[in-house]
């Protein structure tokens, strides 16, 4: 059987699978309003709720719960496996994880210097987090954690809480100089402090929004390409299926690639402020 007869075949075996696909949809026609809105799919749905007498706290399981929950123990199991009974000879998890473990030394490195390494752990964590529920949101039916401002929030938030406490810790109240450029005008100082401070302020909301959008965003288009897949399927379109079909692998392609890049985004602004704690203050 030569290459022709060979494509030809499997080409034949495609079509068979994509009828029977098509058969089964028309059969299952709530398949297609398992999701009714592309944003459905980032609901928080409550599994358990048990609230205190005066309502002030609230310890709700949900699935953001359960996803956060296995997206910690997918870092802890990885991170783990590479120290369990470690050799001379490193098994492929140790080395995986030596890696990226090296490039976040690396990155921090780069902008904060030797004074920022003592932070490495930290900073792994968030990254080895952020990218490996990134990449689980990707999978079909799950649930990307990254996806909601409050998650990503409070990550930057107490980032950029404990980056404050490392400044005024290490320059005490000179630390204020940071807001206080020395070498502009006298006149523009008053406005260049406000403007300074603001930005400072919003570093938490900038963060976040950043990491928040791309993973809503990209995860709305390969929904409506998907959905868009399910009903040429269902209208019997096999044929005219094949184009969104190229195009949904190619933007989850690009999905997978974004989701590293703004884990590497997140890591790269993280050290940029812990520089700004570190450095000496005055501008």
């Amino acid at each position: 059987m030569n290459f022709l007869e060979t494509s030809i075949l499997t080409l034949k075996h495609a079509l068979t699978f994509l009828e029977c696909l098509t058969k089964f949809i028309a059969q299952k026609g709530s398949v297609l309003s398992i999701v009714n809105s592309p944003l459905e799919q980032f609901k928080v749905i409550p599994f358990y709720v048990m609230e205190s007498g005066d309502k002030i706290m609230d310890f709700t399981i949900g699935n953001i719960t359960i996803f956060l929950f296995f997206n910690f123990l997918i870092v802890l199991v990885l991170v783990g496996l590479s120290v369990y009974k470690s050799r001379l000879i490193p098994n492929r998890f140790r080395v995986i994880i030596e890696e990226i473990f090296q490039f976040v030394v690396e990155t921090i490195r780069q902008q904060t210097g030797r004074p920022g390494l003592r932070y490495t752990v930290f900073y792994f964590l968030v990254f080895f987090f952020i990218l490996v529920a990134n990449l689980i949101g990707l999978i079909p039916f799950s649930f990307t954690t990254t996806s909601h401002l409050i998650v990503v929030s409070y990550i930057a938030l107490t980032a950029n809480l404990a980056f404050a406490i490392i400044g005024f810790a290490r320059h005490g109240l000179s630390f204020l100089k940071l807001f206080f450029p020395s070498s502009a005008p006298k006149p523009l100082i008053p406005l260049i402090t406000v403007i300074e401070f603001v930005s400072y302020l919003i570093r938490t909301f900038s963060l976040s929004l950043r990491l928040f959008a791309n993973m809503m965003a990209g995860h709305i288009l390969l929904y409506i390409l998907a959905s868009f897949v399910l009903r040429l399927m269902a209208g019997g379109l096999i044929i005219a299926s094949f184009v969104p079909i190229v195009l949904m692998i190619g933007v989850f392609a690009l999905e997978l690639g974004i989701c590293c890049i703004q884990a590497y985004v997140f890591l790269v602004l993280l050290s940029i402020y812990l520089s700004d704690s570190i450095a000496t203050p005055g501008h």
